[in-house]
C-alpha cells in the first residue's frame, strides 16, 4: 500500500523520482489531449526543482508514485500546479486521496487548477470535487487549457 507525505525535492533521489512520474504522467496526457506541448515534458529537473512549489508525495515503500505540487498566490488563492500518478498507479485513488489532503489541509481561499482541455480523466475528477470550469485559453497553437476553479 501506499501512504501520503510531503516530498523533499533537495534529495537527489526523490527529486529524480518525481521527474520521471511527471515525464510519464504528462506523455499519457499529451497523448490524450493529441497535443505534445505540455511545458513540464520539456522542463530540466533543476527547473522543476527551482519551482518554489510545496510537494505532497503518494509514497509506496521509499518510492513515490504520485505527487502533487501547489503554492498559495498573493492574493491567498491555492493554485494546484502539477497532480501526476505514475502511469503504474492509475485507477487506484492516488489523485483523489492528494487532492483530498492538500484541500483539508489548506482550507482557505478559493482553490485553481488547469488542465488539457481533452483530458476528460483529470477534468471528471475535478468536477467531482466541485470545481467548475472558469474558461478555456491556448498557451500555444493547438494546446487547449481548461481552467478551473473551487469556491471556498
Amino acid at each position: 500500500m501506499w501512504q501520503l507525505r510531503e516530498l523533499d525535492l533537495g534529495d537527489d533521489r526523490t527529486a529524480r523520482e518525481v521527474h520521471g512520474i511527471g515525464l510519464r504522467a504528462y506523455a499519457v496526457e499529451a497523448e490524450l489531449i493529441g497535443h505534445p506541448g505540455i511545458p513540464a515534458l520539456t522542463e530540466s529537473l533543476d527547473e522543476m526543482r527551482a519551482s518554489p512549489l510545496r510537494w505532497l508525495g503518494a509514497v509506496h515503500g521509499s518510492r513515490p508514485v504520485g505527487f502533487l505540487a501547489w503554492i498559495r498566490s498573493p492574493a491567498d488563492e491555492l493554485d494546484l500546479v502539477r497532480l501526476c500518478v505514475d502511469p503504474r498507479w492509475f485507477r487506484r485513488g492516488i489523485a483523489r486521496r492528494l487532492l483530498g489532503h492538500v484541500l483539508a489541509a489548506e482550507p482557505t481561499g478559493d482553490v485553481l487548477v488547469s488542465t488539457g482541455a481533452a483530458n476528460e480523466p483529470a477534468l471528471r475528477l475535478y468536477r467531482s470535487l466541485g470545481f467548475a470550469e472558469t474558461g478555456t485559453f491556448e498557451p500555444e497553437p493547438g494546446l487547449r487549457v481548461t481552467e478551473l476553479r473551487l469556491g471556498r
